[in-house]
Protein backbone atom coordinates (compact mmCIF):
# COMPACT_ATOMS: atom_id res chain seq x y z
CA UNK A 1 0.00 0.00 0.00
CA UNK A 2 1.18 3.49 -0.82
CA UNK A 3 1.32 5.69 2.29
CA UNK A 4 1.90 9.42 2.54
CA UNK A 5 2.73 10.88 5.94
CA UNK A 6 1.97 14.57 6.39
CA UNK A 7 3.06 16.45 9.48
CA UNK A 8 2.41 19.81 11.06
CA UNK A 9 5.05 20.94 13.51
CA UNK A 10 6.13 23.92 15.56
CA UNK A 11 9.30 22.66 17.26
CA UNK A 12 10.17 19.58 15.20
CA UNK A 13 8.65 16.87 17.40
CA UNK A 14 5.91 15.96 14.91
CA UNK A 15 8.51 15.86 12.13
CA UNK A 16 10.73 13.47 14.09
CA UNK A 17 7.76 11.24 14.86
CA UNK A 18 6.60 11.27 11.23
CA UNK A 19 10.09 10.20 10.16
CA UNK A 20 10.05 7.39 12.76
CA UNK A 21 6.71 6.17 11.37
CA UNK A 22 8.07 6.41 7.82
CA UNK A 23 11.11 4.27 8.71
CA UNK A 24 8.94 1.77 10.59
CA UNK A 25 6.51 1.24 7.69
CA UNK A 26 9.03 1.42 4.83
CA UNK A 27 9.92 -2.29 4.89
CA UNK A 28 6.41 -3.30 3.83
CA UNK A 29 5.02 -0.22 2.08
CA UNK A 30 5.89 2.56 -0.32
CA UNK A 31 6.06 5.50 2.10
CA UNK A 32 6.76 9.20 1.67
CA UNK A 33 6.80 11.99 4.23
CA UNK A 34 6.15 15.73 3.82
CA UNK A 35 5.74 18.84 5.92
CA UNK A 36 2.23 20.28 5.52
CA UNK A 37 3.90 23.61 4.69
CA UNK A 38 5.04 21.97 1.44
CA UNK A 39 1.62 20.53 0.52
CA UNK A 40 -1.09 22.26 -1.52
CA UNK A 41 -4.70 21.04 -1.77
CA UNK A 42 -4.04 19.97 -5.36
CA UNK A 43 -1.29 17.63 -4.11
CA UNK A 44 -3.82 15.47 -2.25
CA UNK A 45 -4.04 12.46 -4.55
CA UNK A 46 -6.68 9.95 -3.37
CA UNK A 47 -4.47 6.90 -4.13
CA UNK A 48 -2.23 6.84 -1.04
CA UNK A 49 -3.43 6.34 2.51
CA UNK A 50 -2.56 9.44 4.54
CA UNK A 51 -1.17 9.43 8.06
CA UNK A 52 -1.35 12.93 9.53
CA UNK A 53 0.83 13.78 12.54
CA UNK A 54 0.31 17.14 14.19
CA UNK A 55 1.13 19.00 17.34
CA UNK A 56 -0.97 21.74 18.94
CA UNK A 57 0.43 25.18 19.57
CA UNK A 58 -0.60 28.17 21.66
CA UNK A 59 -4.29 28.26 22.52
CA UNK A 60 -5.23 25.06 20.70
CA UNK A 61 -4.03 26.27 17.32
CA UNK A 62 -2.48 24.43 14.44
CA UNK A 63 1.31 24.46 14.45
CA UNK A 64 2.95 27.04 12.18
CA UNK A 65 3.80 24.57 9.43
CA UNK A 66 0.16 23.42 9.15
CA UNK A 67 -1.46 26.86 9.07
CA UNK A 68 -0.78 27.65 5.37
CA UNK A 69 -2.12 24.22 4.36
CA UNK A 70 -5.31 24.73 6.37
CA UNK A 71 -5.83 28.21 4.91
CA UNK A 72 -5.26 26.94 1.36
CA UNK A 73 -7.67 24.05 1.93
CA UNK A 74 -10.35 26.41 3.22
CA UNK A 75 -9.83 28.71 0.22
CA UNK A 76 -9.84 25.91 -2.37
CA UNK A 77 -12.71 23.91 -0.78
CA UNK A 78 -11.68 20.75 -2.68
CA UNK A 79 -13.70 17.57 -2.99
CA UNK A 80 -11.66 15.08 -0.95
CA UNK A 81 -14.26 12.29 -1.09
CA UNK A 82 -11.74 9.69 -2.31
CA UNK A 83 -9.09 10.50 0.29
CA UNK A 84 -8.50 8.20 3.29
CA UNK A 85 -6.61 9.32 6.38
CA UNK A 86 -5.81 8.76 10.05
CA UNK A 87 -4.56 11.34 12.57
CA UNK A 88 -2.07 11.19 15.43
CA UNK A 89 -1.87 14.21 17.73
CA UNK A 90 0.90 15.45 19.98
CA UNK A 91 -0.03 17.57 22.96
CA UNK A 92 0.34 18.18 26.66
CA UNK A 93 -2.54 17.71 29.10
CA UNK A 94 -1.09 20.50 31.24
CA UNK A 95 -3.05 22.64 28.77
CA UNK A 96 -6.38 21.02 29.68
CA UNK A 97 -8.72 23.27 27.72
CA UNK A 98 -6.83 22.99 24.45
CA UNK A 99 -5.25 19.54 24.74
CA UNK A 100 -4.55 18.16 21.26
CA UNK A 101 -6.95 20.53 19.50
CA UNK A 102 -4.52 21.08 16.60
CA UNK A 103 -4.75 17.49 15.40
CA UNK A 104 -8.51 17.54 15.93
CA UNK A 105 -8.84 20.63 13.76
CA UNK A 106 -6.92 18.94 10.94
CA UNK A 107 -9.13 15.85 11.18
CA UNK A 108 -12.28 17.99 11.08
CA UNK A 109 -10.96 20.02 8.17
CA UNK A 110 -10.15 16.97 6.03
CA UNK A 111 -13.42 15.22 6.90
CA UNK A 112 -15.32 18.44 6.23
CA UNK A 113 -14.28 18.27 2.59
CA UNK A 114 -15.28 14.63 2.26
CA UNK A 115 -12.16 12.69 3.26
CA UNK A 116 -12.77 9.49 5.23
CA UNK A 117 -11.05 9.07 8.58
CA UNK A 118 -9.91 5.56 9.54
CA UNK A 119 -9.82 4.71 13.22
CA UNK A 120 -10.03 7.10 16.10
CA UNK A 121 -7.63 10.01 16.31
CA UNK A 122 -4.92 8.90 18.71
CA UNK A 123 -3.34 11.49 20.96
CA UNK A 124 -0.09 11.51 22.88
CA UNK A 125 0.27 13.36 26.16
CA UNK A 126 3.71 14.84 26.76
CA UNK A 127 2.90 14.86 30.49
CA UNK A 128 2.21 11.13 30.46
CA UNK A 129 4.61 8.20 30.84
CA UNK A 130 4.61 7.01 27.21
CA UNK A 131 7.01 8.06 24.48
CA UNK A 132 5.23 9.25 21.33
CA UNK A 133 6.75 6.49 19.18
CA UNK A 134 5.59 3.81 21.63
CA UNK A 135 2.01 4.80 20.80
CA UNK A 136 2.42 5.98 17.22
CA UNK A 137 4.17 2.96 15.68
CA UNK A 138 1.54 0.37 16.72
CA UNK A 139 -1.19 2.89 15.84
CA UNK A 140 0.25 3.37 12.34
CA UNK A 141 0.42 -0.38 11.80
CA UNK A 142 -3.19 -0.79 12.96
CA UNK A 143 -4.72 1.97 10.83
CA UNK A 144 -2.75 0.90 7.76
CA UNK A 145 -3.97 -2.69 8.28
CA UNK A 146 -7.53 -1.38 8.59
CA UNK A 147 -7.16 0.64 5.39
CA UNK A 148 -5.75 -2.39 3.57
CA UNK A 149 -8.61 -4.55 4.84
CA UNK A 150 -11.21 -1.99 3.77
CA UNK A 151 -9.56 -1.58 0.35
CA UNK A 152 -9.89 -5.32 -0.23
CA UNK A 153 -13.47 -5.55 1.02
CA UNK A 154 -16.31 -5.78 -1.52
CA UNK A 155 -18.22 -2.55 -2.00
Amino acid sequence: MKIRILYGTETGNAEMLAEDIEAHLAADHEVSCANLSDVAPGDLDPEPFYLVVSSTYGEGELPASAQPFAAALEAARPDLSGLRFAVFGLGDSEYEETFNEGSGKLAQLLAGYGARQFGERLTHDASGPDLPEDLALPWAEAVVALAEEMAGAPA
